[in-house]
C-alpha cells in the first residue's frame, strides 16, 4: 500500500467550497482508498491505496467532489516520499522565522512553476521566493494576507498552485508518519 496526501485548494475558506472533513474523507473512501484521515479543516487528506498515477487520483477526486457536492477544487496529490522531499529541500529555512508566514505551494504539473521562477528573478523587498522541482516556497514576513508576492503568484498561476503554511505542511507529514 502507498501513502498519499491530497491538498485541495480553497476548501472551507470563506463561504464557498464548504465541506465537512467527514464528508471529504468518505468521498476519498468511495474512490477505493483506506485509512483516510483529514488534517485540520482545510482540505488536507492523508490516505492509503494501491499504486496509481497521482494525476489520476487527483482527477477522480475532483470529479467526485463536483458530482457529489457541486463544486470543484484544484487538487494536488503527493506521495509521502514526495512530501518528505519537499520538506527536506526547503530552501528558505534560514530566513523563515514564523511558520505561519512561510508558505509552500504544491503543483501537479511542475511546468506551472515557470511563473514562480520568473517571479524569483524580481525584487520583492523583504519577501522571498524559491523554487524546487515540485514546489514553490514563499516567505512573507509582513503576513500572507498583505503579501504582494502571494497575490502575483496566485494571479499568474490561475489557481494551479495550492499553498499551505509551513505549520500545516509539518502537521500533514506528522499525520502520515503516525500510521
Amino acid at each position: 500500500m502507498n501513502d498519499y496526501i491530497a491538498f485541495l485548494r480553497g476548501i472551507n475558506v470563506g463561504k464557498a467550497k464548504r465541506i465537512s472533513m467527514e464528508d471529504l474523507c468518505a468521498l476519498v473512501e468511495r474512490l477505493g482508498f483506506e485509512d483516510v484521515r483529514a488534517v485540520l479543516n482545510s482540505g488536507n487528506v492523508v490516505f492509503r491505496g494501491k499504486k496509481a498515477a497521482e494525476w489520476m487520483i487527483a482527477d477522480n477526486l475532483r470529479e467526485s467532489l463536483e458530482l457529489r457536492h457541486g463544486f470543484t477544487s484544484n487538487t494536488v496529490i503527493l506521495t509521502s516520499t514526495d512530501l518528505d522531499t519537499i520538506i527536506r529541500e526547503s530552501p528558505l529555512d534560514d530566513v523563515a522565522e514564523d511558520p505561519s508566514k512561510y508558505l509552500c505551494g504544491f503543483v501537479m504539473d511542475p511546468a506551472v512553476l515557470s511563473l514562480a521562477r520568473q517571479l524569483a528573478s524580481e525584487d520583492w523587498g523583504k519577501e522571498r521566493i524559491a523554487v524546487t522541482g515540485r514546489a514553490v516556497y514563499l516567505w512573507c514576513p509582513g503576513g500572507v494576507a498583505k503579501s504582494k508576492l502571494v497575490k502575483a503568484l496566485d494571479k499568474g498561476s490561475v489557481g494551479a498552485i495550492t499553498m499551505r503554511n509551513w505549520s500545516t505542511v509539518l502537521k500533514v507529514q506528522t499525520e502520515v508518519k503516525a500510521r
